[in-house]
């Protein structure tokens, strides 16, 4: 991208970047953020710009461009990204954006190519990126060397895919390391999405997320994942029992006896894995709590695994049990509108109709999201009230939300470009 629109833009939010460092250091860090992070048009550039255009996206599965010319695309803010498997089954990232004219190449959320072809002039590009044709009326001097697409940085393990938008990503390997290593046992070359749904919360990315973090609400609002879920995953929290403890050291026990890795990594408050135990008797999030694939994922011994949760922030919850997986990203779509994708995986040779069907695999999740959807939406709606101010989060309950606003206010923060004050300087020293 050309320095101009960058700049211009920086110059235009550079009083909306005074106010909102002014508010950061000045929140209280047990209650929920000022109205604008949540409702304002000027915050949610800053949010784009130095968040989801900064960080470690998560973009989509590696199983979903399983063969050369497999492409699936995705749209940051205004950035729209295809993500493609190439030659030598190496995986790439581009700026979905034709070197001619600007105009975007793939139109379809996925698909299969040859190459890619802008559908206005037919410009056509190598799977790598590298301009191949542009026709004979640019002239003789024309380099098309100098015209390929814009790359996007790109990391996979563990079978997720993530891209940064940034000209200097920041490191990510040591959570792609233990990723993998945690996934080692689903064989994840050998899934594939068994089916995918795609819904529109009138909400900010940031409530989605906040929800997401806590089951304070749970017991409340979630009837269907309290049949197979427990509610907490720690043996140290004030809800647990002995119960509890007994269970989780017997499901403990068994995971290490068939070396299928469960201990808690945490990774700053961005990334953190850990083996939890569902409700005892129960193998799967469905609604018997029965497996919902018949055909095992990788090379797990049995259907009762618990659940692995991953969580990668800013914009990805996950659980893999022993029969399948449930994967969700979150993507922005303005200052009060977000996109949750959910995709259920399954072994790639688990047969539809036989080993497993989609809407008893998705019907949990279904409704979870729908609930979820409706709880954010009417959060929303109460933020947006001259009444709303921020309130205090429970340390018990919601420790999960107080890291994420957390890590959201540390790394927006640290990327607004404005000093802190004096005092705040001194004091940090």
């Amino acid at each position: 991208m050309s320095a101009l629109p960058r700049d211009s833009l920086e110059d235009s939010l550079a009083d909306t970047r005074q106010a909102v460092a002014d508010m950061l250091d000045q929140r209280n860090p047990h209650f929920s953020l000022p109205q604008p992070f949540y409702n304002d048009s000027r915050l949610f550039a800053l949010d784009m710009h130095h968040v989801f255009e900064k960080q470690w996206v998560f973009a989509g599965m590696s199983c979903e461009i399983p063969a050369k010319g497999n492409f699936f695309k995705l749209e940051i803010g205004s950035n729209s990204i295809i993500v493609v498997r190439g030659a030598e089954n190496r995986i790439q990232a581009f700026h979905n954006v034709c070197r001619h004219r600007g105009s975007r190449l793939c139109l379809k959320d996925k698909g299969k190519v040859a190459k890619l072809v802008c559908p206005y002039h037919q410009w056509t590009y190598e799977l790598d990126g590298r301009l191949l044709f542009a026709g004979s009326d640019m002239g003789t001097d024309f380099d098309m060397s100098a015209y390929g697409l814009k790359p996007v940085a790109v990391k996979s393990a563990g079978g997720f895919v993530f891209i940064n938008l940034s000209d200097d990503p920041e490191p990510i390997d040591d959570f792609l390391v233990s990723l993998e290593h945690y996934l080692s046992p689903y064989e994840m070359d050998n899934v594939k999405v068994a089916v995918e749904s795609n819904i529109v919360e009138r909400a900010n990315w940031k409530l989605v997320i906040e929800n997401n973090r806590e089951c304070y609400h749970c017991n409340g609002a979630h009837p269907e994942l309290l049949n197979s879920l427990i509610e907490f995953d720690d043996t140290d929290d004030p809800r647990s029992t002995g119960e509890y403890r007994d269970l989780v050291a017997r499901k403990q026990a068994d995971w290490t006896a068939c070396e299928v890795p469960w201990q808690l990594a945490r990774f700053g408050k961005r990334n953190r894995l850990t083996r939890t135990p569902l409700i005892d008797g129960i193998v799967s999030m469905t609604m018997d709590g029965k497996p919902g694939c018949n055909k095992l994922m990788g090379h797990m011994p049995n259907a009762d695994m618990g659940s692995l949760r991953i969580l990668h922030l800013p914009n990805s919850w996950n659980h893999f049990m022993g029969d399948h997986a449930v994967v969700f990203r979150v993507l922005p779509l303005g200052p009060q509108e977000t996109l949750v994708t959910t995709k259920w995986l399954v072994h790639k040779d688990a047969v539809e109709g036989v080993d497993y069907d989609p809407e008893r695999l998705r019907q949990v999740w279904d409704a979870t999201n729908d609930q979820d959807r409706r709880l954010a939406e009417e959060n929303q709606l109460g933020i947006n009230s001259l009444a709303y101010q921020p309130g205090p989060y429970s340390t018990t309950y919601e420790f999960g939300v107080i890291d994420f606003v957390d890590w959201y206010s540390e790394t927006l923060r640290a990327n607004l470009g404005v000093d802190q004050p004096a005092t705040l300087q001194v004091a940090a020293r």
